[in-house]
């Protein structure tokens, strides 16, 4: 089945943090972010959605045209602001959970390549979707991209994530020391002059401004 990718509208940024977060729901690091499970879904759609509506303005989302996943990535041509009151929409978003999201913001961006690049902050699928070619599609698209206005590219995944990023030229930097054991997240790379072939696929990726699926 091929998958068509188009930018994501305004009205949809909810629709698409949703699936970052149902994406995420799964995983070490969202259980640490947000322990108390019957809060995990809201708390992390509501922050996802924080990045979602900024990188609208300073990136760009991609979706599927079903809806069922997305990649939301910023241009760094020149260090970004961070999104408008930023804190006070976290704490909004997060309650008593913000320090940690606050925590896992630093300890990615101690790890941000200074240097103009572009920055895949997301790329989720939704879990009654994965495995069907949703996320190998979008990385073709991002591929295609990236290769037209060769620009390196950065991202921090979760394991499951490693795979497919490799397959489309992605490389392993060395890992971030998780905030608590059992969480771990890799930061891969991918230089302006990559060329790879699409190979299988599938998973989210992600990063800072963020966590990632």
């Amino acid at each position: 089945m091929t998958h068509r990718i188009r930018a994501a509208r305004w009205v949809e940024k909810d629709h698409v943090a949703a699936v970052i977060a149902e994406a995420l729901q799964p995983t070490p690091i969202a259980a640490w972010l947000v322990p108390n499970e019957e809060q995990r879904g809201r708390v992390l759609t509501d922050v996802a959605g924080i990045w979602v509506e900024h990188a609208m303005f300073y990136g760009d989302v991609h979706v599927t045209t079903d809806l069922a996943a997305a990649t939301v990535c910023f241009h760094r041509y020149r260090p970004l602001p961070p999104p408008a009151s930023y804190t006070t929409r976290l704490a909004t978003a997060a309650g008593p959970h913000a320090d940690r999201f606050l925590a896992l913001d630093d300890i990615i961006a101690s790890r941000q390549p200074t240097d103009a690049h572009y920055h895949l902050a997301y790329l989720a699928v939704h879990p009654t979707h994965q495995r069907a070619g949703r996320g190998r599609a979008l990385m073709a698209h991002l591929r295609s991209r990236l290769d037209h206005i060769e620009l390196p590219s950065w991202t921090v995944t979760l394991p499951a994530g490693e795979h497919l990023l490799a397959q489309f030229g992605y490389e392993t930097d060395q890992p971030i020391v998780g905030p608590t054991d059992g969480v771990n997240m890799q930061p891969m790379s991918r230089s302006r002059h990559q060329r790879t072939e699409t190979v299988t696929a599938l998973r989210p990726a992600g990063s800072r401004q963020n966590s990632q699926v």
